[in-house]
Order: structure tokens, then sequence, then C-alpha cells
């Protein structure tokens, strides 16, 4: 079983985001993911000024710093970069990672940065349209023999190289963030590799949430030719480990209903349930950046349990 974090990258500092990167590298941790915002999401206008570090940026900086540890995003917007940019710009770090980056990426849904930095935010439908557009073009160029033309709605390729290629084989593992049941998982099952349940986004962490997306995937893979075993599944999970029964309804109450927070035995239990049901990795979330003791006990009490 393999566990991540998906370290915090608002309202921190680089000291810390080093730290949690280091003590990951030297633990039995799996892998290492940002997000990819511009202000400190969703929080209040007064939070804005705070610091939001660029999560490509970042993670191209923990490629260089580590050896061993998968990287990501969870997840990058897709209306923040071109698609096809955004391509070279992953063959460019999984050569320099040596084949540990995955590409994750995701609609758009914060309207505020777009806002903020003059962007455009377009309908719920077009982003996803695009973002559908976007994930086939991706696949195209990184699966691709030569140059590749694409005439979308949206994105247009004219022979376009993609040179480096892919250094993983057969290439970098394409995550599909979000698990909206219409369209997002059906471009999934058509065009990606790695499906994350978010416990940011308001689901509820309960096996009977997971296993009701798993099935609406399998639905979808079916009607698009696709084997529902291509893809692995992986969940985003804010945990804090506490016996204070008010502390762990609090951090539930202040992170949403796909946290989980309890004793070390509860979450090794809830955590046992989503093993059984096939789940590849769980990245945890909210662990505090930078606190060496903290990173240590999820580890020692959590990932240690499931070797």
């Amino acid at each position: 079983m393999k566990f991540g974090v998906q370290v915090n990258c608002y309202r921190q500092t680089w000291k810390g985001i080093r730290t949690s990167i280091e003590t990951m590298e030297a633990g039995r941790w799996n892998s290492l993911w940002f997000a990819d915002h511009f202000v400190p999401p969703p929080g209040p206008r007064e939070d804005e000024p705070l610091t939001a570090f660029e999560g490509y940026t970042l993670i191209a900086v923990a490629a260089g710093m580590t050896k061993r540890l998968k990287l990501g995003h969870l997840v990058l917007g897709n209306t923040y970069r071109n698609p096809a940019l955004l391509a070279k710009m992953a063959t460019t770090l999984d050569h320099a990672s040596e084949g540990r980056f995955t590409l994750a990426l995701g609609a758009g849904w914060f309207r505020r940065e777009h806002e903020a930095y003059g962007w455009d935010f377009p309908t719920m439908k077009e982003r996803q349209d695009r973002f559908q557009e976007a994930c086939e073009l991706i696949r195209m160029l990184f699966t691709a023999d030569g140059p590749v033309d694409y005439n979308g709605q949206y994105y247009k390729l004219d022979q376009a190289p993609l040179s480096p290629g892919c250094y993983q084989k057969p290439h970098i593992p394409i995550m599909v963030g979000g698990t909206g049941e219409r369209r997002t998982l059906r471009t999934l099952a058509m065009h990606g590799d790695i499906m994350n349940l978010d416990g940011w986004a308001g689901q509820g962490m309960s096996i009977e949430v997971f296993r009701h997306k798993v099935n609406v995937l399998k639905q979808h893979c079916e009607d698009v030719g696709r084997e529902p075993g291509e893809i692995k599944l992986t969940a985003l999970m804010p945990l804090q480990i506490t016996d204070d029964k008010e502390k762990a309804q609090e951090f539930i109450r202040r992170l949403g209903s796909g946290s989980m927070a309890g004793p070390r035995n509860y979450l090794v239990d809830r955590i046992g349930e989503f093993i059984a049901e096939g789940i590849d990795e769980i990245m945890f979330g909210a662990i505090p950046t930078g606190d060496v003791e903290a990173f240590q006990q999820v580890e020692e009490e959590i990932v240690a349990v499931f070797p």
C-alpha cells in the first residue's frame, strides 16, 4: 500500500515547505503533492495577500531536492496553462526526475483567482469541454510517435512535436482530478490513468461514496470501451490523529465531510476499508507544514501499519 502527502503551500513559509519535503524523503512516504492556486483558497479577501507558492515551480524544485519520492499536483487547473505547453513542461520534469512525475489536471473551479489575475472564467460546461479536449490532446502528445495535429473547438496543434517525449513508459500517468459523475469521470475513462477522490471537495470520505464513484467510472469505461483495471484508484484524505472527540468533530466540521479524524485504531480501520476496495494510494492532507513530529506521527502510527 502506498501513501503520500499533499503539503500545504498556502499561508506558509518556504522553510516549512522545505522541511516537509526533507522529512518525507527521509521517511516511508511514496509521494509528494502540491495544490495549484494563486491566492489562498477559498478564504476571505483579507487572506489574499498571504503566501500562495506557485505549485508547478514548487514540484520542480522538489524534484531537485529528492531522489525517490513520486511527484505531482492535486491538481493543476486547466484554465491556467495551455495544455500543449503543460505537456512540454511535464516531459521536461519527467526526464529531470527520472520518471517520478504524474500529470494531474482538473477543469478549474476557483473564480476569485481568475478575477484577481485577469483570466477568463468560462461557464461550467465550457470548462468541462475544454478539460476534455485538454486531456485528449495531452494523451495524444504523450503517446504519438511523431508530431501531432489537433483540431478541437478550443485547442489546435499544427504538427506539434513533443521532444523529449515521456521518460516513463508507456507514458507519464495522467490523473483526472474530480469525480463529477456525468463529465469528469467520463473524461477519465476516455483519457486518464488515475482517479482521485478529493477529500477537500465536500464529498463524504466514506467507503460507500468511494464504491459508488468507482462503479460510475466502471460504467463509463464500459461505454467507451476501456478496461476499468487500467485506471488506478486514489484518494486525498485530510487527516488528524486524536483521542479527543470534540477536537475530531471540530476538525471535520472545519475541513468538511471528506476529512477523517479520531483515534489511531479508528483511522487504521477506516483506511483498511479503502484498501479492501482496491485503492492504490492515499494522500493525506492537513498535516501541519514544517511540523516534523506531526509527519512522523502519521508515518509511524498509520503508514507503518500497512507494509
